[in-house]
């Protein structure tokens, strides 16, 4: 029996999970293209499997791409829809350099054809080259984020052109630049991004030959601002902090390679593990010209200790033969700067149909000094985990897991400070040896792997002080829901 593999998170069959490569919503039906290694020695490849109706019934599909000639491995990218057939933007890294290759997938509407070989490859997919290399003033090109149909002058209209955020230079010292192309195969270089405003990197991080800190996974996304009703463009990257991945966003407006800066920078998830977001592009018909800024979909990796983490020393790799997880879609939205989080549409619905996923929301009055502590129990009924809501504060400890002290033992607990006046709501989804949590409406998100000897048995929820908690809702898949309730301070068992 496995305990450790989610049902609703997306993890490989076998291998390690090395980092989203590109999203791609068609309609209904979600594409997710993935780097992976099939063993922990072997190099970086494309993965791709897709999900219909809501992302979290992952379908598996036939590899896109893989290491050729001289190649070392691949690295992940973006993938936006051409003129006639689907674009993946990957990193090709070989002994003379890395550079930014284009593969063309056509016929991706079509059912996914699954080889009895693992490492067979989609027929459909068919490389293009090189279109992203070294030049006089810049090497190295890497971690290519396309956005098709950016609009240059006009934020609403003139949707012409394609652009891409890449990385150049050495790893220590990361040069992002802006590149151009007419049909996004052809592309021009307009030069380094630089900052007009104070970015709120922490002094000192940022090396001398580079506007931003060590960083891998540049994105760019663009948002309509529910409170003042303006387009902002959101930077997200991930920069390295004392040996872990750091994720956040800066809010502002790319003008030619100028960045102003609006809002500086904010983690976008306060969890143990998330990193490198990606954002979803979608296919032509499949937003309403209405609905183009309403509010993008990321997804993050969920991996331990950022790129340093030793992947062979994970539970799930020692006990199933897979290491790494993806994080849920998630929703993002703007509102007044701050970037607001929720799981993409479809997930009640997927928890009750799962076999072993829970979630469990509540609606609370926490006054300050006041407490709503949710213990996620293992298969004996011992703690694994706690999520303490405090109205001012949120934390998620998972110091306490006795099964894999190895793993968590010297784990601070992880914590964010929560704004004062916002409605106290808290939701935590654990699915197999992941939690992610939603707080306030989603202004706080926070994911960390959590791993269950024998799985998860069930929610403890517990008030102190003048903690009340209005209302709940608990969801879960085939194990039955049971409750025990209390005078205050509350103690409920799920």
């Amino acid at each position: 029996m496995t305990t450790h593999r989610p049902e609703l998170h997306f993890v490989p069959e076998d291998g390690v999970l090395d980092a989203p490569a590109g999203i791609l919503r068609d309609g209904d039906t979600w594409h997710l293209f993935y780097q992976y290694r099939p063993t922990a020695d072997s190099p970086a490849r494309w993965g791709h499997t897709y999900s219909e109706e809501s992302p979290f019934d992952w379908l598996d599909c036939d590899d896109v791409l893989a290491p050729v000639g001289g190649e070392l491995s691949l690295r992940a990218g973006s993938v936006a829809q051409g003129p006639g057939d689907i674009h993946l933007y990957f990193t090709s890294v070989t002994a003379a350099g890395i550079a930014v290759h284009l593969a063309r997938y056509a016929d991706v509407d079509e059912i996914c054809e699954v080889s009895d070989d693992p490492q067979a490859l989609d027929a459909n997919v068919v490389r293009f080259g090189e279109v992203v290399g070294n030049t006089r003033n810049f090497d190295h090109f890497r971690s290519p984020s396309v956005v098709p149909d950016w609009a240059s002058e006009d934020r609403d209209d003139g949707h012409d052109g394609w652009l891409m955020l890449a990385l150049t230079g050495h790893s220590d010292a990361p040069v992002p630049v802006i590149l151009e192309s007419a049909d996004g195969v052809s592309w021009k270089l307009r030069g380094s991004l630089k900052f007009d405003g104070d970015p709120g990197f922490l002094e000192g991080e940022v090396p001398a030959t580079s506007p931003i800190p060590p960083v891998v996974s540049p994105r760019l996304v663009r948002l309509r601002d529910e409170v003042d009703g303006n387009i902002y463009d959101v930077l997200f990257v991930t920069l390295e902090r004392g040996g872990r991945d750091v994720s956040g966003y800066l809010v502002g407006r790319l003008e030619g390679t100028t960045f102003t800066v609006v809002s500086g920078f904010r983690r976008v998830d306060f969890g143990h593990d998330f990193s490198r977001p990606r954002s979803t592009n979608t296919t032509t018909g499949t937003l309403t010209p209405e609905q183009r800024y309403e509010r993008a979909v990321i997804v993050g990796l969920l991996n331990g200790n950022g790129r340093g983490d030793d992947a062979t020393a994970h539970a799930s790799w020692e006990a199933e033969g897979w290491a790494n997880a993806l994080s849920l879609p998630r929703r993002v939205t703007l509102e007044g700067g701050v970037l607001y989080q929720a799981p993409a549409r479809g997930l009640p619905d997927a928890v009750k149909l799962s076999d072993y996923a829970r979630s469990w929301t509540g609606v609370m009055e926490v006054p300050s000094g006041s407490c709503v502590t949710v213990t996620l129990l293992d298969g004996a009924g011992d703690p694994a985990a706690t999520i303490c809501h405090s109205g001012d504060d949120i934390s998620l400890d998972r110091s306490m897991n006795k099964a894999f002290d190895h793993c968590f033992a010297d784990s601070e607990p992880a914590t964010a400070t929560l704004a004062e006046g916002d409605s106290d709501t808290l939701t935590i989804i654990q699915d197999g040896s992941t939690v992610e949590v939603f707080v306030d409406g989603g202004l706080i998100a926070m994911a960390s792997r959590v791993y269950f000897e024998g799985g998860c048995s069930g929610l403890r929820v517990e008030t102190s002080g003048d903690a009340v908690i209005e209302q709940d809702w608990q969801r879960s898949g085939s194990k039955p829901v049971s409750y025990t309730h209390l005078t205050l301070p509350t103690n409920r068992e799920v």
